[in-house]
Formats: structure tokens, C-alpha cells, sequence
């Protein structure tokens, strides 16, 4: 095992998670998480269990063509266990989540932390959450345009 290797496979995996989170790719987000997978969002306020569970509340939540969202995280701190089928990850998390239909916008920060399970040779989140470190909403003012909406034609 190259701890290095393993250690930007994991990277890629956190990295695919947020893509797919903001890009409403259900079935890539779903191929992140193992099918026991543990969410405690919010610090712990919004607990989900297993990868249909978590999957399904995102799309629900996360799916509408109004609501456009970036997750960024930053400088992980990984941990690659002996055996190399365990790790665990911190992240900092900073988001940016536009609501069109509610004309607010929110930017925050968070610490997500995350373990991960090596299963088939592929490494899966199976437990995650993040704790705020701040959290702003703000009314969209009225000047404010979007002028690309991935989910919505764009009209000319």
C-alpha cells in the first residue's frame, strides 16, 4: 500500500461527493457512500441513516432548478489506518447555497468529519457530518441576476 496513493483516492472520493452533490448526480452521489453509511449534518441535527436514506434526502432536498449550490473543501487532514481499509478525514467545508425561489443566498464554513471504508478496492465514505462554524443568509437584492443555471436552458 502507497499511503500517498490511498490517501489521494480519498481526496478524489470527498471531491465527487461535492460534484455530484451540486450537480444533482444521484447516482454518482449514491456510489460515494457504503450502504451503511452514517450523516450527521448540522452537528448532528439532521441524522440519516444508510446510503438510500442519505441519497434520497439530498435528492429531495437538493434537486430543484432554483437552487444552485458550490461545496468546497479544503486542506484535509487524512489518516490512513494499518491494514489500509480504514481512514478517517477533517475537512473544512465553505458553501455557497443560491435559492431563487426564496431569494436568499447562503455562505458558510463547517468542519465535516468523515470516515472511510476500502471495500472492493474502492474507498467509500461511511460515516460523515460537519459542525458550522458560521452560516450567513442574506435576501438576494433585487439587481441580482444569475446569467448560467446548469439546470435551465439558457435563454438568449
Amino acid at each position: 500500500m502507497d499511503l500517498w496513493q490511498e490517501m489521494e483516492r480519498i481526496k478524489q472520493l470527498k471531491a465527487r461527493y461535492f460534484r455530484t452533490l451540486d450537480t444533482n448526480d444521484w447516482a454518482g452521489f449514491a456510489a460515494c457512500l457504503t450502504l451503511d453509511c452514517k450523516a450527521r449534518y448540522q452537528g448532528g441535527k439532521l441524522s440519516l441513516d444508510g446510503r438510500d436514506e442519505i441519497t434520497a434526502f439530498m435528492q429531495r432536498h437538493m434537486s430543484a432548478d432554483t437552487l444552485l449550490s458550490m461545496h468546497n473543501g479544503h486542506h484535509p487532514e487524512i489518516s490512513v489506518e494499518t491494514g489500509g481499509t480504514h481512514a478517517s478525514g477533517i475537512w473544512y467545508l465553505q458553501d455557497t447555497i443560491i435559492d431563487l425561489k426564496r431569494r436568499t443566498q447562503l455562505t458558510g464554513g463547517a468542519i465535516y468529519t468523515d470516515a472511510y471504508r476500502k471495500e472492493g478496492g474502492e474507498w467509500l465514505i461511511s460515516s460523515t457530518g460537519y459542525h458550522r462554524t458560521f452560516e450567513c443568509v442574506e435576501p438576494l437584492h433585487e439587481q441580482h441576476r444569475v446569467l448560467q443555471n446548469m439546470f435551465q436552458p439558457r435563454k438568449l
